[in-house]
């Protein structure tokens, strides 16, 4: 058996560099014209299914789209993009239903609150949970 000569440097990911921030070039905004909003997950409910409260002040239960489902992962707090279910009736002791088709990057949130582009009622620095 042939013996290692030397030590050998293991080195991963943080290992080649310092920190770069992400450039921000381009930002998804929700089509109003879909019936796109903004909406804040406030709690995980589980099953790919999230308590999700729309920039219409109204609490909804989101499901994450097939598309993103395995490749974003969505935690309490985050900012993202839903689609109203329009054909779901609504009642008193039943929430509303929607799709969850987009998730915002902390650098994107910064530059979204920079220029006054998300709602009041979603104070994304005070969420009430």
């Amino acid at each position: 058996m042939a013996k290692k000569k030397g030590k050998e440097v293991k080195r991963g990911k943080g290992g080649r560099g310092g920190y770069t921030p992400p450039v921000i070039t381009r930002v998804k905004y929700p089509s109003k014209r879909l019936g796109e909003m903004f909406g804040v997950v406030v709690e995980i409910l589980g099953g790919e299914r999230m308590r999700v409260f729309c920039e219409d002040g109204k609490h909804r239960v989101g499901r994450i789209r097939g598309k993103i489902k395995k490749r974003v992962w969505i935690r309490r707090g985050d900012l993202v993009i839903i689609n109203p279910w329009e054909w779901e009736t609504e009642s008193k002791d039943k929430l509303g239903k929607c799709e969850i088709s987009w998730r915002y990057t902390r650098a994107e949130i910064s530059w979204l609150e920079r220029n006054n582009k998300v709602p009041d009622i979603l104070d994304i620095n005070n969420i009430q949970f």
